[in-house]
């Protein structure tokens, strides 16, 4: 994903329609002055309490996970 680019005065004229954006699209936004990058605006990502359930509603499994499989490995020979 690549991240969008504006002047700072651009920036500020703009600010809060930015962070909308920001926050609805998860791109980063570099704030550049006198053509130089001196900031970045990018959406805050809250880190999880824990790992089980991270994926809930995203996986799906499909068949039987538990029965084995009728193929022999390499390791096994």
């Amino acid at each position: 994903m690549k991240e969008q680019t504006i002047k700072a005065s651009e920036f500020k004229a703009k600010c809060l329609q930015l962070m909308d954006e920001v926050s609805e699209t998860g791109k980063e936004i570099i704030i550049t002055k006198n053509g130089k990058p001196v900031s970045k605006m990018v959406p805050i990502r809250k880190k999880p309490k824990t790992l089980f359930g991270g994926h809930k509603d995203q996986i799906t499994v499909q068949g039987d996970i538990i029965e084995p499989l009728d193929v022999e490995w390499d390791a096994m020979q």
